[in-house]
């Protein structure tokens, strides 16, 4: 079985190595794992068929862009809008692709223990691909949730960063970062919101791994918040796309 991750800039990945180990350790030795640093999706069924692949992890900035190239979209990822896991079915020589999204799986599990009453709103900054499956995954579980935007506002439902003060963060104790501000090699960047409002009564999650402590966590720590970062997500997203490759 050969597997695969598509995206760009993959360099700061660790799914590779992580599903590697995981090859390893249930003896499957017969499976490879690639990364693909692709610059557009131009080339993706043709890299389907030379590979021979069987599944995909799809990371930013395809989560999106790859849906119409899809032939089929599990439900849960019709109702996110995007999809980080591809399972790739061969009928005779024609690959059928499925798009799934398990990036709400993993955060939902992952931030399950840390969630007290008073986390009932979230503050999500960015609106990408990622920040759909973290909006899904709060609103099965209650939470109002709320984007911040350094764009156009879609409606009532988005900030400006220039309107976050401390009314704001005092409403809004869960704060997460969906943005790749912050990932390795550009580690000295973080998101502009007001740290100060910051409290321990603040839970602040940040979806970046590498490092493992970016500016963003570091900056709500010296405020008392609790913070968390995005590795147990890989982990149990991932996991989840090993089982749906192997179903």
């Amino acid at each position: 079985m050969n597997l695969g991750l598509i995206g760009k800039s993959l360099s700061h990945s660790f799914s590779k190595s992580y599903l590697e180990g995981k090859f390893i350790h249930q003896d499957k030795l017969n499976f490879k794992y690639t990364n693909y640093d692709l610059d557009n999706l131009d080339s993706l069924h043709q890299l389907i068929k030379s590979e021979h692949l069987s599944g995909l992890n799809i990371t930013k900035p395809y989560k999106e862009k790859i849906i119409p190239l899809l032939d089929e979209l599990d439900a849960t990822a019709v109702k996110i809008g995007a999809v980080n896991c591809v399972k790739i079915i061969w009928k005779d020589e024609t690959p059928f692709l499925i798009g799934y999204n398990t990036d709400y799986y993993g955060f939902a599990q992952s931030i399950k223990p840390f969630l007290e009453p008073i986390h009932q709103k979230a503050l999500l900054l960015g609106t990408g691909g990622a920040s759909k499956a973290i909006a899904y995954a709060l609103q099965n579980i209650g939470v109002d949730i709320y984007f911040v935007t350094s764009g156009e506002k879609k409606d009532s439902n988005y900030f400006e960063y220039a309107e976050l003060n401390n009314f704001v963060l005092n409403a809004f104790k869960l704060v997460v970062n969906c943005t790749p501000l912050g990932m390795f090699p550009n580690t000295e960047a973080c998101p502009l919101i007001p740290y100060e409002y910051l409290t321990n009564e603040h839970l602040v999650y940040d979806l970046i791994y590498n490092p493992h402590e970016t500016l963003f966590l570091q900056k709500a720590k010296q405020q008392g918040a609790v913070t968390i970062n995005g590795l147990n997500m890989l982990k149990l997203q991932a996991d989840k796309a090993w089982e749906i490759w192997h179903s």
